[in-house]
């Protein structure tokens, strides 16, 4: 844990950053996130998976747009530091690429600034996804991405917190627009669609935080992706989103929970 943390933190409440940190096998949670964690396990004992299939997904998206030249990313929705995180992976493969990692959970936040200390090319923003231009606004005064240029806007498991009536759609819109052609968009949302009842009862668990999940459709998740050319597979369950191999993808991929899906911006015509 820093040394120092925040004091607006409530610690009598549970943090989905957090819950989501024990699953990943971090260091960085209370034990009111424990208690959460273990009773939502009870009910699905594959959730610890699913949670590493997320980040096993997100992987290999940023090594896809490393792969087509994006050096500049925009991770909101980041949580707590865990090993493997974009900035790790990113810079592995490129030691220029930068990182702006971004997330409403002072917990996150405190932990990232304290890891990344040091590190000149990452920055860390505590915002909320509900306020788009405030995300872009802050990012801009760090200086870290060039808007002009082509980046990667990731948003990994952080859509669902989002409940339809703060209109996700036109959140969605705002980043979109603020992206240069060539731009990638990122995006792995809980679902509802071939779930087993456990399943969503444990995701229902979730209004115990102060982000509860909203699940939805294949169709809702690709409507996010708005007029951008979504690359092959296009959205599916994670596990199916080029895999490294076919045998990391098991005879139950929809078990997760979640589909994952990536798009880019293509230069409009004219």
């Amino acid at each position: 844990m820093p040394d120092a943390l925040p004091t607006e933190i409530d610690l009598t409440r549970p943090s989905a950053a957090r819950v989501y940190d024990y699953f990943l096998g971090g260091a960085h949670n209370f034990e009111v996130d424990r208690q959460l964690a273990e009773q939502i396990a009870s009910m699905t004992p594959n959730l610890a998976a699913t949670m590493r299939s997320g980040r096993e997904f997100l992987r290999r998206a940023v090594r896809v747009l490393l792969d087509a030249g994006i050096d500049q990313f925009l991770d909101i929705g980041s949580g707590i530091p865990t090993v493997g995180n974009v900035h790790e992976v990113a810079q592995a493969a490129n030691p220029k690429a930068r990182v702006v990692y971004v997330d409403i959970d002072p917990v996150a936040v405190a932990h990232s600034r304290e890891l990344l200390a040091g590190n000149d090319l990452t920055g860390v923003i505590h915002a909320d996804l509900r306020e788009p231009e405030r995300i872009l606004a802050e990012t801009r005064r760090l200086g870290l991405i060039d808007f002009s240029r082509p980046m990667g806007i990731l948003l990994a498991g952080v859509v669902h917190f989002i409940p339809d009536a703060d209109g996700p759609e036109e959140i969605l819109s705002t980043l979109r627009a603020a992206a240069a052609p060539g731009s990638f968009l990122v995006i792995s949302h809980s679902t509802f669609e071939d779930q087993p009842q456990e399943m969503l009862d444990a995701q229902r668990l979730s209004a115990r935080t102060a982000t509860e999940i909203t699940l939805r459709s294949r169709a809702q998740v690709t409507g996010f992706f708005g007029d951008w050319t979504v690359l092959e597979p296009g959205v599916v369950h994670m596990p199916l989103w080029r895999p490294d191999s076919p045998a990391d993808v098991d005879e139950h991929p929809e078990r997760f929970g979640a589909f994952g899906g990536v798009a880019r911006y293509d230069q409009p015509a004219g």
